[in-house]
């Protein structure tokens, strides 16, 4: 077997210029751990790892967990204390329970992506209301 066997092509790679926390978010969509830095002429200029990325942020899980349980679930959502649950692992937080309505959803999956130190949210919010209606197909009657 050789190298080229197991890389992934093409190379998923980033420019130095490139923020941290997008290169820490295209790491968690690929499943990946090690990013090729690039320079304009696509030349290898050095490798960013999960773990490099993570480090910037230097916040804890639980520090995160906490924020997003004290500033967005309670202050944004109001729902009862139980409602919703929030996990980290590695900068990735997941929602888990119930919210009130399905406009919540975005709004809140919106707000935890931008906090310092969240590389991923997985939503698995279910909803008790869904507030948002499909669009209907409009019937025509008549001449047009």
């Amino acid at each position: 077997m050789t190298a080229g066997d197991v890389m992934s092509s093409p190379a998923i790679t980033v420019h130095p210029e490139q923020t941290v926390p997008d290169a820490a978010r295209l790491l968690e969509r690929r499943g990946i751990e090690r990013l090729p830095v690039v320079d304009e002429a696509d030349r290898l200029i050095g490798i960013a790892t999960r773990r490099d990325l993570l480090r910037v942020f230097l916040r804890a899980d639980d520090d995160i967990r906490r924020q997003v349980t004290e500033e967005i679930i309670v202050t944004a959502l109001n729902p009862p204390s139980d409602a919703v649950h929030v996990s980290v692992r590695d900068g990735v937080v997941t929602l888990d329970g119930r919210v009130e309505a399905r406009s919540q959803v975005p709004e809140l999956v919106h707000a935890v992506w931008h906090l310092d130190g969240v590389v991923g949210v997985v939503n698995g919010l279910r909803l008790r209301i869904d507030d948002i209606e499909a669009p209907t197909p409009s019937h025509r009657t008549g001449n047009p």
